[in-house]
């Protein structure tokens, strides 16, 4: 079993509240969740702990640069939410649909939420990250998909 754990965080100025109500609302998720370059689908959502989710992530790059798990231009992902803590907390277990074996697994996904003096600092802890996936792309995507968050709770576009 890969141990391989990456992390992200940000000071988001807006409640734990407004953040977690974002992901909680599908059409909202599929706003802000995608990092640079990507877009979203999401093609079932049950926000309930032992609700399973399913989303679609397309790389808008051509096909010579993609590096898609589930085809050459996407990233189709399965989850099931773990646990469901209004205002605190959204654990979940992801698996990429992929027949590649270094993206085979399951991922577990926990997202922090702390209140602070200037809003929330979110934290992003993805456990037992599968091997095909280069720690320096995975970084620049959280923390891409942590600036998307901010900038779609901090302005009128999240309202």
């Amino acid at each position: 079993m890969n141990a391989r754990i990456d992390s992200a965080s940000r000071v988001i100025r807006a409640s734990p509240t407004r953040i977690f109500d974002a992901y909680m609302n599908p059409a909202s998720l599929a706003r802000w969740l995608p990092p640079t370059g990507m877009s979203c689908t999401v093609d079932a959502f049950d926000a309930r702990p032992g609700g399973v989710y399913r989303m679609t992530l397309r790389y808008e790059r051509s096909a010579e640069t993609s590096r898609g798990k589930t085809t050459a231009q996407s990233d189709v992902v399965t989850g099931r939410f773990l646990e469901l803590i209004p205002g605190e907390r959204i654990r979940q277990l992801v698996e990429f649909e992929s027949d590649v074996a270094a993206f085979a697994g399951t991922m577990t996904i926990t997202w922090s939420l702390q209140a602070v003096a200037d809003g929330t600092r979110v934290t992003i802890d993805c456990e037992n990250v599968p091997e095909g996936i280069r720690p320096e792309d995975h970084e620049a995507g959280l923390n891409a998909t942590l600036a998307n968050l901010a900038a779609f709770v901090e302005t009128n576009a999240g309202g």
